[in-house]
């Protein structure tokens, strides 16, 4: 009786705790990401100054994830269209290593190790890019795989390769491409990586399979790693699947600083409305539809698409675009060179009403789409809303605001502006309202205690 006791406790602390373990990625990931101002080209100076930035000035916002985009196992990294001359290296293993030209810190099969450290002890995460597969030089080589019996030429599926990427052929989805992949994560665990953005995986084309085997290796590998899936867009269709295997996928191609496309790439910012309004009801703690990154401030030096250059969204532009990001609960990544930020882009980065939004709303939603005027409301914890207007027109919009048109309610609440900071007491409308052409207003709803905000 007492063993079964004993279990039968053991099960309900158990359960307890299953259910009260926060899952990977709770809120959605913020930080930095190398590509939008390095594209291939950062190197380990860059990015230490990069991360020193992020730790001193933004991550006591939240901002908390520096992560080395592709490229950096290049020697030669502006010569990436020719794989003969780009310097790509690999160990005895057939992995990617860090070009020590690039990384010294790297010398001695020492990895990204030393550089992972230094970020946890800035109180930062570490993350890194790869393109799944494995390289065709180790394939060449038929290198062994760390920790099995395998060889490259068991790994590689020779009619499979990225169609925008000639460096990798694809992997089987057998033993060997499992030991593969598992070795690479145990080798991304030593160098405390704690998110790994894989690329050519999400969407042109969708490769399930591999998507598996990543996740089985984390698990395997036992260190807790933020799986971001990309590019995209991702398909509705596939929704629960990659809410199964990932934490964050993207929903769009890449974006980058463009108002309104007129061609397919890059992605604008006015084309992520209709893509953030349908994957909202997708998100939750562990699960972020990723609207990608935040093209911001200084573009510069060698940006991954276009010449070096300030970003050239208009300043109310920059505010549409990061707070759309936020009203849909986006993750947040930046990637503007942070060693250059200026007085507005830092505006943006730090305004804690916003910030909350991202990582403390429920049940974000697009509520009214009329001609250029998009409206979006947010719950917030502690009787607390969002309404954010966006005037995606040419011409500025005045008008009155009542809240209840926008689904939230008859009742009154205290208004905060969250671009300018002006507040009003008990209200259920704001007068005189003006959206910029490009631009937004947002605003936090605060209700009183026991007010029934729902009521006639």
């Amino acid at each position: 009786m007492r063993i079964r006791l004993f279990a039968f406790v053991l099960m309900i602390a158990s359960g307890v705790v299953a259910q009260t373990t926060k899952p990977v990625a709770a809120t959605p990931p913020m930080g930095w990401n190398s590509w939008d101002a390095y594209g291939l080209t950062i190197t380990e100076e860059q990015f230490r100054a990069n991360v020193k930035v992020l730790a001193t000035a933004l991550k006591p916002y939240g901002w908390n994830y520096a992560v080395i985009d592709e490229g950096w196992f290049m020697v030669n990294p502006t010569d990436s269209p020719k794989p003969s001359t780009s310097g790509m290296l690999i160990d005895a293993y057939g992995r990617y290593i860090p070009a020590v030209t690039r990384f010294p810190s790297a010398v001695g099969d020492r990895g990204f190790e030393q550089i992972g450290r230094d970020v946890h002890a800035a109180g930062l995460k570490f993350g890194i890019h790869i393109v799944r597969g494995i390289p065709r030089m180790a394939v060449i080589a038929n290198t062994p795989v760390e920790g099995s019996a395998f060889h490259a030429v068991d790994v590689a599926d020779q009619e499979d390769a990225c169609p925008w990427d000639p460096t990798n052929w694809g992997v089987k989805d057998n033993a060997a491409g499992q030991a593969y992949y598992d070795s690479l994560l145990r080798q991304f665990a030593g160098w405390g990586v704690d998110l790994l953005k894989v690329d050519c995986i999400s969407d042109h084309p969708y490769k399930v399979d591999e998507i598996r085997m990543i996740r089985r290796a984390i698990e395997k590998a036992g260190r807790p790693v933020v799986l971001s899936l990309s590019p995209g867009p991702t398909n509705l269709s596939h929704a629960a699947e990659v809410g199964e295997l990932a934490q964050m996928w993207r929903i769009s191609d890449d974006i980058w600083d463009v108002w309104k496309a007129e061609t397919g790439f890059p992605q604008s910012v006015t084309s992520q409305f209709a893509r953030v309004a349908a994957w909202e009801k997708y998100a939750k703690p562990g699960n972020w539809p990723d609207a990608d990154m935040l093209p911001l401030g200084e573009l510069r030096p060698q940006p991954g698409w276009g010449k070096a250059r300030t970003s050239r969204l208009t300043e109310d532009e920059s505010k549409t675009q990061i707070t759309l990001w936020a009203m849909a609960r986006s993750p947040l990544i930046l990637g503007a060179n942070l060693t250059m930020l200026d007085g507005f882009t830092t505006t943006l980065l730090v305004n804690r009403d916003l910030i909350r939004i991202d990582q403390a709303s429920m049940g974000s939603r697009e509520v009214s789409h009329e001609g250029d005027l998009i409206a979006w409301t947010a719950d917030l914890p502690g009787r607390e809303k969002a309404l954010a207007l966006f005037n995606v027109g040419d011409t500025p919009m005045t008008m009155d605001v009542e809240f209840a048109k926008y689904g939230l309610g008859k009742g009154k609440y205290r208004v905060r502006n969250v671009w300018d900071g002006t507040a009003a007491g008990r209200t259920g409308e704001v007068k005189g309202v003006v959206v910029p052409a490009h631009g937004c207003v947002v605003w936090m709803l605060r209700a009183g205690a026991g007010e029934d905000l729902l009521g006639d």
